[in-house]
This record gives C-alpha cells, sequence and structure tokens, in this order.
C-alpha cells in the first residue's frame, strides 16, 4: 500500500499533543450540502461514486478511451523524453507500479509520472473542451499506479477512470484561467488527488484535505504553452498526477492544507480563477445521469485541439493543389482560443521546437497542405525548417471569427481558405470530427488509431494480446493483468 502512518505510533511519539489535534481534527459539518464548500462537496461526491452508477455506455467509453490511451503511450515510449522519464522512474527500486511496455516497477508517484509522460508526448491523447480545454486521459496514468499498489479490483480501477474524468472535466467547465496567465494542468491534481484517495478508500474527510492540499502547492503558469514551447508542455500534467498523488498520501497520513482552499479570502477563485467556480456536484454524472467521459473527443492528429478542425481542412484541400507553389494566399479563421492558444504569436510562425510546432496553427496547416497527413513524423527536427514549409507558413494568417467562437465549446470549427495565383479560392469549413461527442468512434475506429499510434513500437501479437485485454476489461482479475498485457515482446526491462 501507498505510505500509511500507523496512528499508535503517531500518538507515542507525541505528535498528536493537543495542538495538533486541534489541527489534524475534521468534523463534517451538519450544513446542506449546498452551502459546503467546494471541496468538500467534490470529495462527497467521490466518496458516494460507485461501480453501480456506470452504465454500458459508459463502460464501453472507458474501454475506447484505455485502447486510445495505451495506444499513444506505446508509440511514444522510444522517444528522448519519455526515455528520460522512465529513467528517473526507475531510479527509485522496490516500488510495485509498472511502467508502461515494461516489467519494470517503481513508486505509484513516478509510475504516474512516467507513464503520464508516454500518453501526452505525442499530442495525440484525447481531450475535453470546457471553458478550459486539456487531456483527462493524462489521469489514467494515476489511476494505473495507486490501482496496483493498493491492490485494488478491476471495477475500483473503472470506478476511479471515471471519477478522475468526471471532476477534471468539470473543473474544465468551472472557469477559465488560461486568460489569466494560469495553466489548466492546475486543476489535474485536484482530479488526481480524488481519484488516488478513491483508490485508497479515504473518508469524506481524508478527501475534502486531499484537494486542499493538491490546489494549494500545484497552481501551474501558462508560460508552458506560450512563445517557445518546451518538453515541459507534455510533462506538466504528468508532473500533476504525481503531486495529486501525493496530496492523497499527505491526507492519509493526517496532513490538512487551506480551507476553503477555492472560496477562501485569497484562495483559488479570488487570486486564479477571478471568478466563482460554476461547478454544482449534484449535476454530475451518477446512475441515470450522463458522465462527463462520454463529452470527451479522441484526437485523429498529433495536434493542438483547436487546430484539429484546420488540419482536416488543410488535408481535404491538398488534395485539391497538386502544385503548392500556385498558393498565394491561405486564411485561418477560428474561435478566439484557437487565435490565442495557436495564432497569436509570432513563434508559431517560425517553431524551432516539437511542442511548438504541434501547437500552431500555420505550422500544421502548411504541413497538411504540403503531405497530405499530420503525424508525430510531421515534427521531426529536419521537417520543422524546410524551405517549402517555410515559404508556405509566410502565406498564412490566422484570424479570429465570432461565429467559430460561438460554437464552442461543443464543436472545435474551423473554416480554411486558400486563395491559388489564379485567383480562385477553396475552401473547407469543418465543425467537427469523428472521435467528437457527436461523432463517437466505434471499436473499429479504435483500434484503427491505436495501430496508428503504437504499430512502429509493438508486434501485432503484442497489440492484439493488449486488445483483447481492454475489450474484456471488466474480466481481468487486476491491473497488473493489463500491464503485463501491455509489456512489448522481447523486453524484460
Amino acid at each position: 500500500m501507498i505510505a500509511s502512518i500507523d496512528r499508535r505510533r503517531l500518538l507515542t511519539a507525541g505528535v498528536f499533543g493537543a495542538a495538533g489535534l486541534a489541527t489534524l481534527h475534521w468534523p463534517v459539518a451538519a450544513m446542506a450540502t449546498t452551502a459546503l464548500p467546494l471541496a468538500d462537496r467534490l470529495a462527497r461526491y467521490a466518496e458516494e461514486l460507485s461501480y453501480a452508477d456506470l452504465d454500458a455506455d459508459t463502460l464501453e467509453a472507458v474501454r475506447i478511451h484505455l485502447v486510445d490511451t495505451f495506444g499513444c503511450a506505446l508509440g511514444a515510449l522510444d522517444e528522448p523524453v519519455v526515455k528520460a522519464a522512465f529513467a528517473v522512474a526507475s531510479a527509485q527500486t522496490g516500488g510495485t507500479a509498472t511502467l508502461i511496455g515494461s516489467a519494470r516497477r517503481t513508486s505509484a508517484e513516478l509510475a504516474a509520472f512516467a507513464n503520464g509522460a508516454a500518453i501526452r508526448f505525442s499530442d495525440l491523447n484525447d481531450g475535453y473542451a470546457g471553458k478550459e480545454i486539456g487531456h483527462p486521459s493524462d489521469l489514467i496514468s494515476a489511476c494505473l499506479a495507486v490501482a496496483q499498489v493498493e491492490r485494488r479490483s478491476i471495477r475500483d480501477f473503472i470506478v476511479s477512470v471515471v471519477l478522475a474524468y468526471e471532476i477534471e472535466c468539470r473543473l474544465f467547465d468551472g472557469a477559465a484561467i488560461s486568460p489569466r496567465g494560469w495553466d489548466h494542468p492546475t486543476y489535474t491534481p485536484v482530479a488526481a488527488a480524488l481519484a488516488a484517495g478513491k483508490l485508497m478508500r479515504l473518508p469524506v474527510a481524508q478527501l475534502t484535505q486531499s484537494v486542499n492540499l493538491a490546489l494549494i502547492s500545484n497552481v501551474a503558469m501558462n508560460q508552458t504553452r506560450v512563445q517557445v514551447i518546451s518538453a515541459w508542455k507534455g510533462l506538466a500534467d504528468a508532473g500533476a498526477t504525481r503531486n495529486g498523488i501525493f496530496a492523497a498520501t499527505l491526507a492519509r497520513a493526517g496532513i490538512t492544507g487551506p480551507s476553503p482552499i477555492f472560496e477562501g479570502d485569497a484562495g483559488f477563485e479570488k487570486m486564479v480563477a477571478g471568478t466563482p467556480m460554476q461547478v454544482d456536484t449534484a449535476t454530475f454524472g451518477r446512475r441515470g445521469v450522463r458522465f462527463r467521459l462520454l463529452d470527451c473527443l479522441i484526437k485523429p492528429f498529433p495536434s493542438q485541439g483547436h487546430t484539429l478542425t484546420a488540419v482536416a481542412a488543410a488535408i481535404e484541400l491538398s488534395r485539391e493543389i497538386p502544385d503548392k507553389t500556385l498558393i498565394r494566399t491561405v486564411s485561418v479563421e477560428t474561435s478566439k482560443p484557437g487565435y490565442l492558444i495557436t495564432g497569436k504569436e509570432r513563434d508559431k510562425w517560425a517553431p524551432t521546437t516539437r511542442e511548438t510546432a504541434d501547437h500552431s496553427m500555420p505550422y500544421v496547416v502548411a504541413r497538411a497542405l504540403l503531405d497530405g497527413e499530420i503525424s508525430s513524423a510531421s515534427y521531426s527536427l529536419e521537417k520543422l525548417s524546410t524551405p517549402d514549409v517555410m515559404a508556405l507558413m509566410a502565406k498564412i494568417s490566422v484570424v479570429e471569427d465570432p461565429a467559430m467562437t460561438a460554437k464552442l465549446p461543443k464543436q472545435l470549427a474551423n473554416r480554411v481558405t486558400v486563395t491559388l495565383a489564379s485567383g480562385k479560392t477553396l475552401t473547407r469549413e469543418i465543425d467537427d470530427l469523428p472521435g467528437s461527442p457527436q461523432r463517437p468512434l466505434t471499436r473499429a475506429d479504435a483500434e484503427a488509431k491505436f495501430w496508428r499510434a503504437a504499430g512502429p513500437a509493438i508486434s501485432r501479437p503484442q497489440g492484439a494480446r493488449l486488445l483483447a485485454r481492454l475489450w474484456t476489461l471488466e474480466t481481468a482479475p487486476d491491473v497488473d493483468s493489463v500491464m503485463a498485457a501491455a509489456q512489448r515482446d522481447g523486453r524484460r526491462d
């Protein structure tokens, strides 16, 4: 089990003196649920959620998102950044949480970090668009690790995944923090702490403290996603999941955090969000009420969420333009956040890192027009500055269209217009794609993406073995069996 503290030993050591007891006593206030601080309400929801609340559609969504998540992770295992994260995690031995694709074990916190790095690296894992946009499947790394260490059942693991998605997405709905200079992984430690705490079987009072501890120490700056974007872009959520597990571990040990963390005089709403959080736990997913997991999108391309439909439009237009040198101008009309995140800064017209490029509207549109596709190979250092892509990016403008903004968050729409040397214009406007909540993937679709993402890194027998395990997830004895199925053939490290 994750580190716990024997209460009798603490008493013997004098930790619980009179002052200590006053600090560590967590009474649950006898008041209406709606009057409780948000941290308490989130904790109560987490404690009450059970497997019986999950319907067939939700369970199938869990399977599909796990197929997607493992495909993304396996496909990134040989990337230098991911290898570095695995090396850091492997340095701590003696743990019981497995690193994806291997037999190596480490602590829950470091496994969540390393596996989260693999899941996120390619910017191909799932997404959710509320007032903030982010990647809930980053939290699966925490659920896998803690379920293993705590030796929980596969049903416990499934509930933790649904819970993590629900908390993360509802917080994304609650307030936009990136316009104020904060990064969306600020919300991730809260979801990770509650998912981890659920697997640790913490009572409501300790779940509440895990939220307080997770949020007070993990407010992240949006510098991660502006100007020249670094490797941390793909590691920010991985670090946040690690920190969420640590917060739950501290709460289990009797540590308290500031309260009310959201509503306090110097709390999250006043200092970070700048507005009250619009979060009503009475509307959260439960038996008979739709879970936010079903409102997440599965990406078709490895690029920032607001660029996806622009990439699809550019790929379609590419087929109509055999000679790309005849392109005179390209206009991309996008939403306000699409413009701010992917098309406002001049760095986006001269990306020098993979991370800047996959968050650059001009780069992904230019590359899609030139190559007729976007894949992980589109971001090789050689591709970033080829003369043809540099010349085409110079012809691209990105502007906000209020009509595109009005379609948010349900649709991440874009319009791409190409003007040729002849004066002819070609336009494609795409509102959504297969994998969106309105057009969910079938199992066949999910498997096709799995092989595109993971195929180069794994053998066909291994991939088939893992898919069989994930499609019959509820029959798995535990998470250990899932991680064993994900081990790459011939690897003993």
